[in-house]
């Protein structure tokens, strides 16, 4: 199993607080969206439709604010003359999100360290960069002002 894989298992995006699974891309971008600011349904589904580049129907939306709402994570007012529901995160709601970016957060990194090197001066490099053969041995450094510092020890 890969690392991102036992990751997933240890934490299966669960909160110590409630019984809400964040499992795919739909929910936690939802829940990205109603970090920002209040929404209506429908422009959480626009806003989903437009950011995953994907077909997003209400099924996919609605029945996760109502577990969201039934454990306390989101609440709603109705505006306007048709009543209409504006989503918003609760104290519990902000705790609950700010655990799932952390969980995230985590997991971009197991993905993303493999592949960062470090340029003898002390920066990261994730791609590009620039790349030199010094004493027959193929170098990463992050510029090439620091290639032509470099002194090997």
């Amino acid at each position: 199993m890969s690392k991102i894989g036992s990751f997933l298992n240890m934490c299966s995006f669960k909160s110590f607080v409630t019984d809400v699974k964040i499992n795919n891309m739909v929910k936690f971008y939802t829940l990205c969206l109603l970090s920002n600011e209040p929404k209506h349904g429908y422009d959480l589904i626009q806003e989903l439709k437009e950011k995953l580049e994907r077909k997003i129907s209400a099924s996919n939306v609605y029945p996760f604010l109502n577990t969201l709402r039934k454990n306390k994570l989101i609440k709603f007012d109705k505006v306007g003359k048709r009543d209409k529901k504006t989503y918003h995160l609760t104290p519990e709601g902000k705790i609950f999100t700010k655990q799932m970016f952390i969980k995230f957060g985590d997991l971009i990194n197991i993905a993303i360290a493999p592949k960062i090197s470090t340029c003898p001066c002390g920066c990261k490099i994730y791609s590009g960069g620039h790349t030199e053969r010094i004493k027959g041995k193929m170098m990463k450094f992050c510029c090439s002002h620091c290639a032509k510092m470099y002194k090997p020890k």
